[in-house]
């Protein structure tokens, strides 16, 4: 099946792809939305001029387009760009987000596309241990609950980054996986990548209870480099 497959740069969009390409669907793009806003509802606003390194690095065309990024309105503008790909089918990194998937749904019952999200209502930890065990490099760029501080800025997911997620969903309920907007991730390295992200400038902004980790430079390099 010929499909598109929408990415943010974050874990769990990235997850989906690779998914997507262990069971062979034919992933023809890459789509990303840039929201001209930062309280977008429905499409990632942190760091996302970093999606043409993404794409260059596992080596698939992109497609993007700028959207306001206004509630509801901004579901027009990937409606339009997915209706002139050649495509039978739209991956999504959807976890539990009802609001996501609904809409992501329609748009493709609308074009007549299969709407395929392979993570779909799975365990959050597994879906984090799974980022491990597949050594992803996915780091955590944005803090937005409480239980974070600037700390965690920059912290890659590991096995102590989930034993920490655990203790901050014990304590005040977050979700481990973040879809509930509790944290944003980026993904630097991943099995499908030819090469990987390299962070070369960055800048940590914190706003007294949450900040985020704005990357100001990067490039890519070849695996097996530091």
């Amino acid at each position: 099946m010929r499909v598109a497959v929408l990415i943010s740069g974050g874990k769990d969009s990235a997850l989906a792809l690779h998914r997507a390409l262990q069971k062979e669907y034919d992933v023809k793009f890459l789509v990303t939305m840039i929201p001209q806003r930062d309280d977008s509802w429905m499409f990632h606003y942190l760091n996302i001029h970093l999606a043409d390194l993404f794409a260059e690095a596992a080596g698939i065309h992109l497609v993007k387009e700028e959207t306001a990024g206004v509630k509801e309105e901004e579901l027009k503008d990937l409606k339009r760009v997915l209706a002139i790909l050649d495509i039978e089918g739209v991956i999504s990194g959807a976890v539990a987000s009802q609001y996501q998937k609904q809409r992501i749904d329609k748009i493709c019952e609308e074009l007549g596309l299969n709407s395929i999200a392979p993570l779909w209502k799975m365990n959050p930890l597994k879906l984090l241990e799974e980022l491990v065990n597949l050594k992803f490099k996915a780091i955590i760029t944005g803090v937005y609950a409480h239980g974070f501080n600037k700390n965690w800025l920059g912290k890659q997911i590991d096995t102590n980054t989930i034993d920490a997620l655990e203790d901050l969903n014990r304590k005040y309920h977050i979700s481990l996986i973040g879809e509930g907007g509790e944290y944003e991730t980026l993904v630097l390295d991943a099995p499908f990548f030819k090469k990987k992200i390299d962070l070369v400038e960055t800048e940590v902004i914190w706003k007294g209870q949450n900040g985020y980790l704005l990357v100001r430079k990067a490039h890519l390099v070849e695996k097996g480099t530091s």
